[in-house]
């Protein structure tokens, strides 16, 4: 059973892994109920938070997502929700629009919200999150309208995702309420964060880090060169402790001090079954650096 754990004092407790939702629209069989299906899975494996954002889906999944909700309502009172916001895709649900660009206005940031409360069906988020760090933020004007979501309760906390330390220290310098969380790209192959400082700003902050694509977005199965190189070493952990090379990697962040919450997202029912064997893994410090050196290509200095 994955346990909850203390994410953060100004929000409700999340699950030690979340389930990111990003999928949730692809495939053949989109339906409510199958959905419900994979979130009810989510939920008897102690998976509670679930990781939207407005535009997963081309904009469907948080649709999908609160149609499956209908058809359970009592399942609302048993999960934390999360969505991101700040991206304009160019999509034909809206056709104006001549180029992909961020918007972390006011005015678009309680647009978002609005809707992703009338698509999930929900009173309020558990978190949101600016999705993309945006080179024309008004910093002064996004925070406020964050702090104020907070205090008129639509929203019961606020964060970022993909946010360099500069641009975290921007915005948390113009709010009165503390960000919760960066949710950043991180695992075996995306090694960056723990080096340019993000990682160790969250920890500085007492906040976790939420890591997207903890598995590389796959490649870790694939023919990427860093993957060849590690699998190996994963196989043989896993054999040794009786699981697959997914939950090896898993572990191997949620080993890290600062608390890290991998954000796993899968649509095969089997696979989400086998999420929780990532608690069962046990790495040593010495096993934790030798996955970071044949990740990295060389020792460390």
């Amino acid at each position: 059973m994955i346990p909850s754990i203390a994410f953060h004092k100004n929000v409700s407790p999340f699950s030690a892994l979340v389930y990111g939702a990003w999928r949730m629209a692809d495939g053949a069989d989109t339906s409510a109920q199958t959905a419900l299906t994979k979130i009810e899975r989510c939920l008897d494996l102690g998976i509670t938070t679930f990781d939207h954002a407005d535009i997963y889906g081309d904009y469907r999944c948080e649709a999908l997502f609160g149609e499956a909700l209908k058809l359970k309502p009592s399942l609302k009172q048993q999960m934390q929700i999360v969505s991101k916001c700040g991206i304009k895709l160019i999509s034909s649900q809206y056709p104006d629009r001549r180029v992909k660009h961020y918007d972390t206005s006011p005015a678009h940031i309680r647009y978002s919200v609005d809707n992703s409360l009338k698509r999930l069906g929900v009173e309020r988020l558990d978190a949101l999150l600016i999705h993309r760090p945006d080179p024309f933020m008004n910093a002064h004007e996004t925070g406020a309208c964050l702090d104020a979501l907070v205090k008129e309760g639509k929203i019961a906390a606020a964060g970022v995702s993909n946010f360099s330390v500069t641009d975290f220290d921007l915005l948390q310098s113009a709010m009165q309420t503390p960000l919760v969380t960066n949710q950043l790209e991180l695992s075996l192959l995306a090694q960056h964060a723990f080096l340019d400082g993000s990682v160790s700003q969250c920890q500085q902050h007492h906040i976790r880090p939420m890591a997207w694509s903890p598995l590389g977005g796959g490649r870790l199965f694939g023919n990427d060169p860093v993957a060849v190189r590690l699998r190996p070493a994963l196989q043989r952990i896993a054999q040794e402790q009786g699981v697959d090379i997914d939950a090896v990697a898993i572990a191997w962040l949620m080993a890290h001090p600062a608390g890290i919450v991998p954000v796993v997202g899968t649509n095969q029912l089997d696979r989400i079954g086998r999420l929780g064997d990532a608690l069962k893994v046990k790495l040593d410090l010495e096993t934790w650096y030798a996955l970071w050196t044949l990740a990295a290509g060389k020792e460390v200095p």
